[in-house]
């Protein structure tokens, strides 16, 4: 009997290393929504000529990043003369296997797509530049659902650089910030599309995506405004019960006025919030009181750290990211939980709003040019393992404006990791690359 149990642990114990290591990457940032992969076995050595390119598509000018669930690739590409396009590709070979388009024609500066889809079941979810909410059947490649976060809440102007949102499920909710004068963030029943609550208005309009971030051992959805221009005027960050969409605590003290990066959950009710802009970052600590409600609590707030982009990296305590701004160049940064920056690579190697991916206890990273990067995350100081050039430099967007404030390259997509597979895309490809055994 004992014999037949541990034959049993053993398969179990083996399924579930098998389930981890073929972790699917299936909404932005990944399984977790922290940038964190459970992929093992990442090949610790590259040849001269770096990994190896398994295969490429075509794809349109852009930022927005892949997403991968069973064995298929999930992109909302664009044509800006036309609209959005939901495209599906074989993870395999990289053929694509069926897309969905739909109108939403118009451009702004820094034109193409900008979100990352969600898969959840077999249902895909996206939101376009133009507000653009979409439930995707992925068996019959038909839409079940469609709102407009941004008109049905009252917006009119778009935003300037369009709506950058994510979508986030929980459970059987779909919760997307809409940022219109009639709503801050809104969660929709995922299979239906019918709005099951609101939040009154947040702030001025931001890039940010909702998070989930634990309080006391509670999920609470967290998100972040911008805040304005004029003197004085600072953003909020606020904490939501998930389920009813009550706000439950605001920190109204942040400035960012053109914040992108989710919120980071550091553990032990500690919250990080990044800009860029040389806006830098600050840390907040939630507490719950006597009477049942919350307060917050500014623990530091430093320049020297920050994000113009992505949402760092939280491994063992500390803290990394890609610290280029529009007229700041610190590179890679590494901040402890105090607020202490422990190093920064400077333009020695640049980063500037590339993409970073943990896994195997490996940092993956793009420097949002040509280049992919193979890293060990250590807090004393950078330690590169392997480099090498994949991306191409160059968009067509015919933007003038937008190639001088944010250069020739411009390869700042999320990246994604599933079966020892790394996506990554520039202004004109998909890539392949196998990272992992």
């Amino acid at each position: 009997m004992k014999k037949n149990h541990s034959i049993f642990f053993a398969f179990v114990l083996f399924v579930c290393m098998s389930n981890v290591s073929a972790q699917d990457w299936p909404q932005y940032l990944g399984p977790h929504r922290n940038s964190y992969s459970d992929q093992k076995g990442l090949l610790r050595t590259w040849s001269e000529a770096g990994p190896e390119v398994l295969w490429t598509a075509n794809v349109g000018i852009g930022y927005g990043g892949p997403v991968v669930k069973d064995g298929k690739i999930y992109l909302l590409d664009r044509d800006d003369k036309v609209g959005d396009n939901l495209r599906c590709f074989d993870l395999a070979d990289g053929k694509e296997l069926w897309n969905f388009a739909y109108n939403a024609p118009g451009s702004v500066m820094f034109p193409g797509s900008r979100s990352v889809p969600t898969v959840d079941g077999n249902h895909v979810y996206t939101c376009g530049p133009y507000g653009d909410l979409y439930c995707i059947d992925t068996k019959t490649q038909k839409p079940v659902w469609n709102k407009n976060v941004w008109k049905d809440f009252g917006g009119q102007e778009i935003p300037t650089w369009a709506i950058v949102q994510c979508p986030l499920v929980y459970g059987d909710l779909l919760i997307i910030a809409s940022q219109a004068p009639e709503a801050g963030v809104v969660a929709y029943e995922k299979l239906t599309g019918n709005l099951k609550w609101k939040t009154p208005p947040v702030g001025p309009v931001g890039y940010v995506s909702p998070a989930i971030v634990k309080i006391d051992g509670q999920d609470h959805v967290v998100m972040i405004s911008a805040s304005g221009r004029g003197e004085g005027s600072k953003g909020k960050v606020i904490g939501i019960n998930p389920l009813t969409g009550k706000v439950l605590w605001e920190y109204a003290n942040w400035n960012c006025h053109i914040p992108v990066p989710s919120a980071v959950d550091a553990g032990d009710n500690k919250i990080l919030i990044v800009g860029g802009y040389e806006l830098g970052a600050t840390m907040i600590k939630v507490e719950k009181k006597g009477d049942g409600t919350y307060g917050t609590t500014e623990l530091f707030t430093t320049v020297e750290f920050g994000d113009q982009t992505k949402t760092p990296l939280f491994y063992k305590g500390h803290f990394y990211a890609e610290y280029g701004t529009n007229n700041r160049r610190d590179g890679m940064v590494c901040m402890d939980i105090e607020g202490k920056v422990m190093w920064k690579t400077k333009r020695e190697p640049d980063f500037n709003k590339g993409s970073m991916i943990l896994a195997d206890g490996l940092i993956l990273a793009t420097d949002g040019a040509k280049s992919l990067y193979l890293i060990e995350p250590d807090p004393t100081a950078f330690k590169m393992i392997s480099k090498a050039e994949l991306l191409k430099e160059g968009s067509s967007s015919g933007d003038p404006m937008a190639s001088r404030v944010g250069g020739s390259t411009q390869n700042w997509a999320p990246i994604a990791l599933s079966n020892g597979k790394l996506l990554i895309r520039d202004q004109s490809r998909l890539l392949c690359v196998k990272v992992a055994n």
